[in-house]
């Protein structure tokens, strides 16, 4: 009997350490993932800006009207582009990150059942 409930306790202790161990990786994991996400958003706004920049700088150098719609249609044609193509990435890492974010959890779920 004694053995037995010591059998229940290490069992107890075996299965709430992997549980511990389990939401360690999980924040881990996360943590990461948003700093890669935050990263991601900071490159992407360098670009952003950089891109404006140049752009305004063809503007002022246009001679024309038609020259200076020109640019201005390509910078918005070439804007939206990328940030629909921003927008896909950033979904794209955002499912990543919650299943890396997940997996230790649904691992030592598993461990359990």
């Amino acid at each position: 009997m004694a053995t037995d409930l010591r059998n229940v306790s290490d069992e107890y202790q075996r299965l709430g350490q992997a549980g511990v161990d389990a939401t360690v990786r999980s924040y881990n994991e996360a943590g990461e993932g948003f700093q890669a996400f935050a990263a991601e958003m900071t490159d992407y706004s360098k670009k952003t800006f950089d891109d404006c920049l140049r752009a305004w700088e063809q503007l002022l150098g246009a001679k024309t009207i038609e020259q200076a719609f020109q640019i201005q249609s390509q910078y918005a044609k070439n804007a939206c582009d990328a940030h629909m193509a921003e927008m896909k990435k950033l979904g794209e890492m955002w499912t990543r990150l919650a299943r890396n974010t997940y997996a230790p959890i649904e691992k030592a779920a598993r461990r359990v059942s």
